[in-house]
């Protein structure tokens, strides 16, 4: 039988344009994407745990005004915040590192990119809001296999933010992921 390994993922290529040298999966966007490329990565291997890596826009966290967009954050609850019904909160089971930067993460299937919307995900509790890590968590929970949520924000989520900049923004930012990477992770 072969060692486990660690998974690490990334939802879009950009975000992983700093870790060409390491093994790791695309998933691609939203929750669909992410629950049947992980899933599929799971089953086919011999996962010990998944890393995720990658962006999210921030609404807010506690004690700051307008968050740095600099800061990495460790994800420890995840909630949908475009489902009308309400869903179970999701918590990654993987070592806690950042203890001063952890944060609730609301997954949505949609670019959030306006004040109303970024309303809504702040009013839900959560400090990020991306489109793939509910899903994540839930197929790693499945999978009864540990998860970490490593994101780094890429924008505000509100009127500022451009889906048109977010493909530079976010290789910028795997720069970022990728010394947070080999300090932390590796």
């Amino acid at each position: 039988m072969s060692e486990q390994k660690s998974l690490l993922v990334f939802a879009h290529a950009d975000e992983a344009v700093a870790f060409a040298d390491v093994e790791h999966l695309v998933s691609g966007v939203g929750k669909i994407n992410a629950s049947v490329a992980l899933a599929g990565a799971i089953a086919d291997g011999n996962i010990k745990n998944v890393i995720v890596l990658g962006t999210a826009g921030v609404v807010g966290h506690a004690g700051e005004d307008r968050p740095s967009l600099d800061t990495i954050y460790q994800v420890t609850k995840l909630i949908q915040h475009d489902f009308p019904l309400p869903s179970a909160d999701v918590d990654p089971t993987g070592e806690v590192l950042l203890d001063d930067y952890q944060v609730t993460m609301a997954t949505g299937d949609v670019f959030v990119s306006d004040d109303q919307q970024r309303a809504h995900v702040l009013g839900l509790g959560a400090s990020l809001v991306d489109m793939e890590g509910y899903a994540y968590a839930s197929v790693c929970q499945r999978f009864n296999v540990p998860l970490q949520i490593f994101k780094i924000p890429s924008d505000y989520a509100d009127d500022s933010a451009s889906i048109d900049e977010w493909d530079e923004i976010a290789k910028q930012k795997s720069v970022q992921l990728r010394e947070f990477y080999d300090k932390h992770l590796v």
